[in-house]
C-alpha cells in the first residue's frame, strides 16, 4: 500500500494529536508564554520536565499519518489498526538538559499517594544525580496541573523536600520537551519485529529504549525552549509546530 500511494504521488504527513483549545485556554497559554519568553537556555537547563504516558502492548498511541496528494487538495486519513484488549502500561518519566532521569511503570490507579511514592523513589534520586552532573544547585520541577499533582498532600511533600515546582497549564503540551521524548520512545518500540508477550516484556522494552535516549537529544530539546515560547506567542496562544 505504501508503494502504491507513493506512485500516485501521495506524501505521508504526521497527524498531530492536540488538545481542544477554547478562547480562554488560548488566553491563558499566551499569558503563560509571556511569563517565560525572556528565559534563557541557561535558565531552562535548571528545569526537570516530567510527564506520564500510556504505551500499548499492541497497536500504538504514537504517531499516525495522513496521506496527502502532492497538490495538497485531496487527503485520505490512514490510521494504524488498534487491537483492543492487547493491554497497556502507564509510565512516568522525567528529563532535563543533562539527560534523562528515572522512568517507572505506574502500578494500579494513580492517586496522590501513589504519585508521591513515584516522586520519592524516582524524582529525588534523579535530582540528586542531575545536580551533580549538571553543576546546577537549584533545580525546578515541572509537572502538569493534574489534580493528583496539585493535591494538598503532594504540595506538602514538595515543601518538605524543599523542591521548587513549576506548575503547567493543563492545555499547554506544545512547549513541553518530554512530549517529544515519548514520541521518540514509541517510534523506537515499533522497530521490534514481534509484539511483547505481556505487560512485563513491554515494560522491559520501554526501559531499554528509554535508557538509549542520549544526552544530546535532551540538550537539543531543552535548547529549543526559547523558540517554543516565541512560537506560542506568534500563534496567540494556539497550537504550534512543536
Amino acid at each position: 500500500m505504501h508503494k502504491v500511494l507513493m506512485k500516485l504521488q501521495f506524501k505521508a504527513r504526521v497527524i498531530k494529536k492536540e488538545p481542544l483549545l477554547t478562547k480562554q485556554h488560548r488566553k491563558n497559554c499566551l499569558l503563560f508564554a509571556h511569563i517565560f519568553k525572556d528565559w534563557t537556555i541557561d535558565d531552562w537547563k535548571g528545569v526537570i520536565w516530567s510527564d506520564e504516558t500510556k504505551i500499548n502492548r499492541l497497536g500504538s498511541d504514537g504517531q499516525q499519518y495522513c496521506w496527502l496528494k502532492a497538490s495538497g487538495l485531496t487527503s485520505n486519513i490512514i490510521q494504524p489498526t488498534l487491537n483492543f484488549g492487547g493491554g497497556s502500561i502507564m509510565v512516568w518519566g522525567c528529563m532535563t538538559w543533562a539527560g534523562i532521569g528515572n522512568m517507572t511503570v505506574i502500578e494500579g490507579i494513580m492517586t496522590s499517594d501513589v504519585y508521591i511514592k513515584i516522586l520519592e523513589d524516582n524524582l529525588v534520586p534523579t535530582m540528586e544525580a542531575l545536580c551533580v552532573c549538571s553543576n546546577i544547585d537549584n533545580m525546578i520541577f515541572q509537572q502538569d496541573g493534574d489534580l493528583k499533582h496539585t493535591a494538598g498532600t503532594t504540595k506538602a511533600w514538595l515543601r518538605r523536600k524543599g523542591i521548587e515546582k513549576m506548575d503547567w497549564l493543563a492545555q499547554l503540551p506544545d512547549p513541553n520537551p518530554i512530549e517529544h521524548l515519548w514520541g521518540m520512545l514509541k517510534r523506537h518500540l515499533v522497530q521490534y519485529t514481534s509484539s511483547p508477550k505481556g505487560q512485563q516484556e513491554l515494560a522491559e522494552r520501554v526501559a531499554q529504549k528509554w535508557d538509549k535516549i542520549t544526552v544530546a537529544e535532551c540538550q537539543r530539546l531543552t535548547e529549543s525552549m526559547p523558540q517554543r515560547w516565541q512560537a506560542v506567542i506568534r500563534a496567540k496562544g494556539g497550537h504550534t509546530k512543536y
